[in-house]
């Protein structure tokens, strides 16, 4: 049976119904239709809107903010680039709902306006213009860029901007998670292994007891045994 898309594309404008539909199921696998969740989507496209289109409040970010801004920008454009190579629109829209709040998070912080604020409208907007193109489109014109946001080139991921300065691992203790340390993305295995064994809660589990195993896996996380 076809359930017509007039009702809802009415309601709430072709766009959100697209949305919605990229997202509600994986698109190999399928699910009974249920129009219920669109209000989710809607929401979503609302505050893309007001976003971009909000006054831009004074310039007060710090570096960090604007830096933290870059590297989510681009790990979400590497996220989006492969799950739209795979097919996998439900992870595209709500990659895009995460960046959104990101960027809702360095605007308060005083980024709005800022260079790296216009870059990340600028890819934002090519991201989301498969998803909802007519307001992609849009937008896009009211950033004065030029005509058309489809006819430009898909962004290149900035893998140095991309990069996480520091990562968080757990730590196991014969299986149990008892912490977690912060250590700089390039720290080497051996020193992933200190950073974990210096921890005052490793330690406390360990009380005085050399481990018989330090096993670093994938650099996602250390598991001791005793």
């Amino acid at each position: 049976n076809v359930i017509a898309p007039d009702v809802l594309v009415n309601k709430y404008g072709a766009d959100s119904v697209r949305a919605y539909i990229m997202f509600f199921a994986r698109w190999e696998m399928g699910a009974p239709w249920d129009s219920q969740g669109i209000e989710g989507s809607v929401r979503w496209i609302r505050r893309v809107w007001t976003l971009f289109t909000d006054p831009t409040p004074p310039i007060t970010a710090s570096d960090e903010t604007k830096k933290n801004l870059r590297r989510k920008v681009y790990q979400t454009l590497r996220r989006v680039t492969r799950n739209f190579e795979q097919f996998e629109f439900n992870t595209i829209v709500s990659s895009l709902m995460e960046l959104m709040n990101e960027m809702y998070k360095a605007r308060e912080a005083g980024a709005a306006g800022t260079d790296e604020w216009k870059e990340a409208q600028d890819i934002y907007l090519r991201m989301m213009a498969p998803v909802t193109p007519h307001i992609a489109e849009e937008l896009w014109l009211q950033l004065g860029k030029p005509y058309s946001v489809h006819t430009q080139q898909w962004p290149t991921v900035d893998e140095a901007a991309a990069k996480e300065d520091v990562i968080e691992l757990p730590v196991q203790i014969n299986g149990k998670v008892r912490d977690r340390v912060v250590v700089p993305a390039e720290a080497t295995e051996d020193e992933i292994k200190s950073a974990a064994l210096a921890s005052e809660a490793v330690q406390k589990f360990l009380d005085g007891k050399e481990p018989k195993k330090v096993i670093v896996a994938n650099r996602r996380l250390v598991s001791i045994v005793v």
